[in-house]
């Protein structure tokens, strides 16, 4: 029974005993939260100061390298966590959701770091724009870090993941993290803290960890701080409207609660397999983590015609989980994560059936499997009804946080559509349909109401992820009720963190800003030729102006006949003089490969393989007697770290490549990516 800590400014603090934690399968206190007074304004200037400092000594890359570090020594020690989690009521099954899902989202943003974030601490976010006619004054945005700290407020249902979620992007970004569990399983998101600390890969004052109140914390945010909450709505618009919150308008986004929705669609009948997808997907939703996902199923929408079907199904399933003691072998689903929250779902319970019958569930002879679990907090899977949603229906306004949903018909899928909305804002919801055409004409109007929407055929369903479970690369939040707020959705979580600004100026120094090639920038041109530099020898704007080549008809032939491309454009002279073009023209291909030849050194040397093209576009079209060259810039460089298989180490460079015609005008241009080897060691 040992007194969990905080991790305030460098230090584990706390020796008091205060609240006893119990576990939520037998009752037996498994820790207790500490009496000790945190100071928070310490703990805020610590952040800013160390944990800023610290973190804007790394780049982009370099926090990549270190949230696969984190996550890699988390997977290695993840049987201490299991064993701690199963106290919260967790199965093994939950504890993959909440403890591998958790380093899956390190990982997940570990690799997104690698491949889409520059390295430095600016991430330019173009185009640059043009605002002037001949190109001296333009202008495009940035994103950096913001320089202030993170407070994340985390939801009792997912003491892993909920925290590593939010923890994986703004560490990407710079920004040191204050996190706050939930009070009635925080004894596991303060092992995941230890272990993170332990990795050696987490730099000082980047993590902090609350464990209790937050106390005057609001009360010493500034500007540039940002603050994360996933919980309740009641308790979102407290936090949002603290006096300091508003005053200082400190970026406020809330992920809270969600009646999310199952709709089955009218095609889909008893005999057809995506019907026992649908009951599947339910019963499933429904008993994950006891219920007590904010993407857990509470509506579950049907046609009128099928709802004994879609009952007796649902209740056949129901009645096969055996709940309890997850340690015990058999057992599938566990308990509620506190006491309390039992009484509030019993609470909640009596609440729909106000509006709707019992269709399983609550019947009064359930007990759980496992030694000590009458002193548990468990419960067994409630399925309600609610027959006639047009005389009211409590499922649309009231949540129970546990393993219940409610069952409600609908007419035709205008109706579907509506009820749906009744929710006020959801963050999922899974339309079940064998018909494209149905799921292109509902999906877009329920997308309006929802942060995702989850389609399900039976195609889909064998690889479907599953309707309850938030990816890293897709977004994870919804309107309304919902929060109104975003989370993940790949990089673009990131960038919640960082600060956008508008720059303006010459392309020259718009260049020195973005640490890229702009267009229009100063260039650097030497006798050696860009491909014979290493990595590191490479500077941004070295650039080389290519020998001219005129294309010829034997150019076009011969490309044609070797590429297999004899598309009319190209060989008819009639049919392309009759075109817009009026005459013939070379491939767009061939240009690139001629360019190519003409930028290309031919010596062995650092550039060691062309692994892709962006931005491509053909602008003009080259005829026959047309002369090109090409200029070659080095636009961007990437240090991820990497070696060849061979064990040399190598940098990513981005070129720009424009290729004009003997009138100065563009006909194409595009970024080429290579690999360059480092200088040997």
């Amino acid at each position: 029974m040992s007194v969990l800590k905080s991790f305030i400014a460098g230090q584990w603090v706390g020796d008091k005993a205060a609240k006893a934690l119990p576990s939520a399968v037998n009752g037996q206190i498994v820790a207790h939260t500490h009496d000790d007074t945190l100071d928070f304004k310490k703990a805020v200037e610590y952040g800013r100061k160390v944990g800023g400092k610290n973190l804007m000594a790394m780049d982009f890359q370099e926090r990549a390298l270190a949230l696969k570090a984190m996550a890699m020594y988390l997977q290695e020690h993840k049987k201490e966590l299991y064993a701690l989690s199963m106290h919260t009521g967790s199965s093994k099954g939950d504890n993959g959701i909440d403890i591998d899902g958790g380093f899956g989202t390190l990982f997940s943003y570990a690799s997104m770091g690698r491949r889409e974030l520059p390295s430095g601490n600016v991430v330019h976010e173009g185009p640059v724009t043009p605002l002037g006619k001949n190109n001296h004054f333009a202008g495009t945005h940035i994103l950096v870090p913001r320089g202030g700290v993170a407070v994340h407020i985390d939801a009792y249902n997912f003491p892993v993941w909920g925290m590593l979620e939010k923890f994986a992007p703004t560490f990407l970004a710079g920004m040191p993290s204050i996190v706050k569990p939930a009070t009635s399983t925080c004894y596991v998101t303060e092992l995941a803290v230890r272990l993170m600390q332990e990795s050696g890969a987490l730099p000082e004052g980047s993590l902090q960890l609350i464990i209790g109140s937050t106390g005057d914390l609001f009360d010493h945010l500034e500007e540039q701080d940002v603050v994360t909450f996933t919980g309740s709505a009641a308790t979102a618009r407290k936090l949002r409207n603290h006096p300091n919150i508003i005053n200082r308008s400190i970026p406020f986004n809330a992920e809270a609660d969600s009646l999310n929705s199952a709709i089955l669609a009218p095609d889909v009948t008893p005999e057809h397999e995506e019907f026992d997808i649908f009951v599947k997907e339910v019963g499933r939703e429904m008993t994950a983590k006891a219920g007590q996902k904010c993407t857990a199923i509470r509506r579950v929408l049907v046609p009128k015609s099928q709802v004994d079907a879609v009952c007796d199904k649902l209740k056949e399933r129901l009645s096969k989980v055996t709940v309890g003691d997850p340690s015990v072998e058999g057992v599938r689903m566990g308990a509620l994560a506190s006491v309390d929250q039992l009484e509030d779902v019993k609470t909640n319970i009596q609440e729909l059936l106000k509006t709707s019958e019992l269709v399983t569930g609550g019947n009064g002879d359930f007990k759980p499997t496992g030694e000590g679990t009458e002193k548990g907090a468990f419960i067994e899977p409630h399925l309600l009804l609610c027959r006639n949603p047009e005389n009211g229906c409590g499922a649309h306004d009231i949540e129970a946080f546990g393993p219940v949903a409610t069952v409600i018909p609908y007419d035709t899928v205008e109706d579907a559509v509506a009820l749906c909305a009744q929710g006020r804002g959801s963050l999922v919801t899974t339309l079940t349909t064998r018909d494209p055409v149905t799921a292109g004409k509902i999906a877009p109007l329920l997308a309006a109401f929802h942060g995702r929407l989850h389609l399900l055929d039976a195609e889909a369903a064998k690889e479907s992820t599953g309707h309850g479970s938030p990816l890293p690369m897709l977004k994870h939040g919804g309107p309304g009720r919902a929060g109104g707020g975003e989370e993940l959705g790949g990089i673009r979580a990131v960038h919640h963190y960082l600060q956008r600004t508008a720059i303006q100026g010459s392309p020259s120094m718009l260049a020195a800003v973005t640490r890229e090639y702009v267009r229009g920038a100063d260039l650097i041109e030497t006798e050696v030729h860009p491909f014979r530099r290493h990595f590191e020898d490479l500077q941004i704007n070295e650039s080389l102006l290519t020998h001219r080549r005129t294309v010829t008809e034997a150019d076009i032939v011969n490309f044609g006949c070797l590429s297999g491309d004899h598309f009319y454009m190209h060989f008819d002279e009639i049919a392309a003089r009759d075109s817009q073009f009026g005459k013939r023209i070379a491939h767009g291909y061939f240009v690139l490969s001629a360019a190519a030849g003409l930028f290309v050194y031919p010596g062995e040397g650092p550039v060691l393989a062309n692994y892709g093209l962006d931005t491509l576009r053909f602008i003009e079209p080259v005829a026959p007697g047309d002369t090109i060259r090409a200029r070659l810039t080095c636009k961007r460089k990437i240090d991820q770290g990497r070696t060849s298989p061979d064990g040399h180490p190598q940098g990513v460079v981005v070129w720009d490549v424009q290729v004009h015609n003997q009138n100065d005008e563009m006909v194409a241009s595009y970024d080429i990516l290579t690999l360059v080897a480092k200088k040997p060691e």
